[in-house]
């Protein structure tokens, strides 16, 4: 079974100027590409309110992001990326206390489990790679994502196997953070958080009623998604 990863990143506003900034700290750009992102919720958010982010993306596949464990807290998000459709099937049941469903695909689930699109937009993003001193160094990605509705984000993200690799993850993401001129408390919130904000208030007014002991609703997707 594969293995899930942590996801480590931290979500800022990118500038005019940021790409030429990448391009002098030594990144390079890896792809250009635009892609939809679709994102499945119950119709009073089940998933969301649990800190849960389905989302299909076009040409990728499902993923599940779970809140990783408690840690340093600060200016970034850490979540578990379920990618195996049995796993995202496994917490999706577990989640939405559903049983007996069998070993079917995520699409065969969605209507059991009263799972529909809640949000589905489409994003051009620009995929940047910085390896920090040496080819066995912790790789580092920034993307700057622009959404079809004009909201702009950008993240710079670690992938890490274990719990113990998260701390050096977070130094190395602030220390790029501040090369890229990002202020210690800049928190813009992720694409599909907007994207309710401006097309589904009542559904971004739950979300904020449901996570008022939190410091803000989080997603990727990019969640991703969320939300990256």
């Amino acid at each position: 079974m594969a293995r899930s990863l942590i996801e480590v990143e931290r979500k800022f506003v990118p500038g005019p100027g940021t790409e030429e900034r990448l391009q002098e700290l030594g990144c390079t750009l890896e792809h250009r590409i635009t892609f939809r992102d679709s994102y499945y919720d119950t119709p009073v958010l089940s998933l969301m309110r649990a800190d849960h982010w389905l989302r299909q993306r076009e040409g990728s596949g499902w993923e599940l992001k779970c809140p990783g464990a408690a840690g340093v807290s600060g200016p970034h998000t850490k979540y578990m990326e379920l990618t195996a459709e049995p796993a995202i099937v496994a917490q999706l049941c577990e989640v939405l206390g559903a049983q007996g469903l069998g070993a079917g695909g995520v699409a065969a689930v969605l209507g059991p489990l009263g799972l529909q699109e809640v949000a589905s937009f489409v994003t051009k993003r620009s995929a940047w790679k910085l390896v920090l001193l040496g080819a066995q160094e912790l790789p580092l990605r920034v993307d700057l994502d622009t959404a079809d509705f004009g909201y702009a984000v950008g993240e710079v993200e670690a992938l890490v196997h274990e719990e113990a690799e998260v701390p050096k993850a977070l130094e190395k993401i602030h220390s790029l953070s501040s090369l890229l001129g990002v202020s210690a408390q800049e928190m813009p919130p992720a694409k599909l958080i907007v994207y309710l904000q401006r097309f589904r208030p009542e559904d971004y007014k739950l979300l904020l009623e449901v996570n008022s002991s939190r410091e803000r609703p989080q997603d990727n997707k990019h969640l991703d998604s969320s939300l990256d």
